[in-house]
């Protein structure tokens, strides 16, 4: 399961990579502005065994922004506490400073990136920071290693604070009371009143050109992935706050469809280029033979003979 929420981490890192900015302001005490330069490197690493034998990790992203100085940054979620995290992140600290570093015939160069984890879950033992201490014959090293927790950030902080990239995990701060929501009609509803002032929001944001449209539904696809991988066992929890964030999916994607379905037209004729768009999204699931029908002007029924008899 943590694969899913790993995946969304770095799809949202590496499709939406300026909205990352503002999470490095909020760890490191940053003042990017968001004109600065991203830089990404490969997240494949081959860290080096006792046995010679050499064990590949993945980071969940490492870059480098270039703004009035030029700073290495490593990143990783972790939906669970784990008490191997700190070496772990040692490990892929060291190894990425190697992969960068510097080597000549009397010199090693090396530069360590600074690291961040981002706390899905937490309790009362996760730090508030994680701190390296490298004593060397030349003298002892010390840092911290910042810790950001979903659960410290209420809506109005992430939106005030533009830590939107945070939004797919704000599922996380209500897990506890999934069995509460599924059962207690009220309580469901704020849920999903909840979920629906980020679809407001960010449909705002879109409209102030802060974001762009494939920035919002990359968030609202990845929050909804992560949704219905953490909420599968509570059906009313699932089927709430996933009919809210698939109403703008939909609604975009079949606007994509429209568009393509135009160009399609240039070789199949307008009609045939739209509908073969809508089909596509009919067959996907994304959009029902209801809300279609309504969109192309048509009964359903008309519509399902027309599908019965479509060509590609």
């Amino acid at each position: 399961m943590s694969d899913v929420y790993d995946s969304a981490f770095r799809t949202l890192i590496n499709d939406c990579s300026r909205l990352i900015l503002p999470l490095i302001n909020e760890a490191f005490g940053e003042h990017y502005t968001g004109n600065e330069e991203i830089i990404f490197f490969p997240n494949e690493h081959f860290i080096s065994q006792q046995d010679e034998s050499e064990q590949k990790r993945i980071t969940d992203t490492n870059f480098t922004v270039v703004g009035e100085k030029r700073k290495n940054y490593h990143w990783e979620c972790q939906s669970t506490s784990d008490s191997r995290m700190l070496v772990r992140l040692f490990e892929y600290d060291a190894q990425i400073a190697l992969d960068q570093g510097e080597n000549s015939l009397e010199t090693l160069t090396v530069e360590f990136p600074n690291s961040a984890v981002l706390y899905l879950r937490n309790t009362k033992k996760t730090p508030e920071s994680y701190r390296y201490v490298i004593k060397t014959p030349g003298g002892t090293v010390s840092y911290r290693i910042p810790i950001m927790k979903i659960k410290s950030y209420n809506l109005d902080e992430i939106f005030e604070k533009n830590l939107i990239l945070l939004l797919p995990f704000y599922i996380f701060t209500f897990e506890a009371d999934f069995a509460e929501y599924n059962t207690n009609e009220e309580k469901l509803l704020a849920l999903k009143n909840e979920f629906q002032k980020i679809v407001d929001k960010l449909d705002e944001l879109m409209k102030m050109e802060l974001i762009g449209e494939f920035e919002k539904l990359t968030i609202i696809e990845l929050t909804d992935s992560v949704v219905r991988a953490l909420s599968a066992r509570y059906e009313k929890v699932l089927q709430g706050v996933d009919n809210i964030m698939r109403g703008p999916i939909i609604e975009t994607k079949a606007k994509k469809a429209w568009n393509e379905g135009k160009q399609q037209g240039i070789q199949l004729g307008k009609q045939q280029g739209i509908f073969s768009a809508y089909f596509d999204l009919i067959k996907s699931g994304l959009l029902s033979i209801k809300d279609a029908a309504a969109k192309l002007a048509m009964s359903e029924e008309e519509l399902q003979n027309r599908m019965a008899n479509f060509q590609m």
